[in-house]
């Protein structure tokens, strides 16, 4: 998932698909919480949604249902905070590739609206509060979380040597399922064996499965972007795949609803759990039909409704461990 709504995202979307060749004009000088607003994607939840469905699925597949009050606040207002602090890290390691494409030449940090150390600064702010929440867990989760935020960090330099940097920001934008499983099933003990007590393998199973599911919708993403990324020379999975991108889309989202069906029935999950599954199956059939043409709009319309696919797998969860 990139620019318009990821966390950490490595391209730029121009509204006509060029590169700039002029420079804009200088912006009316705006009050700082509207320039932060806009550095972390406020009006844009797209990019926390996508986060979100599969961390609360796991972490009502980890409680067995409903995992309290607690939990539910920690891990909603933490993936808030963390993709808003990924927004930070990835406008200032992007700068040099924004100021050329027409969409993204406005951020505050590449228009130099916002310096780069205020921009950390704000980043740094929004880490440590997600971090303070983060505390209120068990020592497993507090330890995944540092590996987490490490993810987060690295993914925006990933597109300099990957070339399929979307496989990073699946591990990124996944790691919230064995967090949601150390939350729930950890204990109070600092010990390694703890972390592994507290994060079966179905937990990383989910993680994997989930990658899947980002490296389909950037993908998707990546389609949209494909000319302004040859151009300014990012590395992408839609560059990779080639004319294969279409048929690689569906099969990630294939191996995803696939293996996520299998773990949750390896579970004991049942039939409502299978009918989201059915649901989010649907949608993505939906999508082929939007991607298919690789038409611009189509690929930009199948990523930015994504989060459906998430909410349906979640909603199915949710209802099928309901008390009966």
């Amino acid at each position: 998932m990139n620019r318009t709504t990821s966390a950490v995202s490595p391209r730029g979307r121009a509204d006509n698909g060029a590169v700039l060749s002029t420079p804009l004009l200088p912006r009316e000088p705006r009050p700082r919480l509207a320039v932060y607003l806009d550095l972390i994607r406020w009006n844009r939840p797209a990019g926390w949604l996508l986060l979100l469905w599969p961390t609360l699925s796991a972490l009502w597949i980890a409680a067995d249902g409903w995992p309290g009050w607690h939990l539910l606040i920690v891990f909603v207002l933490g993936t808030v905070l963390m993709r808003s602090a990924g927004c930070c890290v990835n406008d200032v390691a992007d700068r040099e590739f924004d100021r050329h494409v027409k969409r993204t030449a406005r951020r505050p940090v590449t228009s130099g609206e916002l310096p780069v150390g205020e921009a950390l600064a704000v980043g740094a702010a929004l880490a440590l509060a997600a971090f303070a929440l983060v505390l209120t867990t068990n020592p497993p989760t507090i330890a995944l979380s540092f590996v987490a935020l490490a993810v987060a960090v690295v993914y925006p330099y990933a597109k300099r040597g990957v070339s399929m940097p979307q496989a990073v920001l699946g591990v990124a934008f996944s790691f919230g399922i064995p967090m949601a499983f150390a939350a729930a099933q950890g204990g109070a003990e600092w010990r390694l064996a703890a972390l592994g007590e507290a994060v079966p393998p179905h937990a990383w199973a989910l993680l994997a499965s989930n990658l899947f599911w980002v490296l389909a919708y950037d993908t998707e993403y990546a389609m949209v972007d494909r000319d302004d990324d040859v151009r300014i020379g990012i590395r992408t999975s839609a560059l990779t795949l080639g004319r294969w991108d279409v048929a690689g889309v569906m099969a990630f989202h294939a191996i995803h609803l696939a293996s996520w069906a299998a773990i949750g029935r390896a579970l004991g999950l049942g039939v409502w759990f299978l009918a989201g599954v059915a649901v989010a199956a649907g949608q993505v059939l939906w999508h082929y039909r939007l991607i298919r043409e690789r038409d611009r709009d189509g690929c930009f319309k199948a990523f930015r409704l994504n989060h459906w696919v998430g909410f349906a797998l979640f909603a199915g969860a949710v209802v099928d461990l309901a008390p009966a």
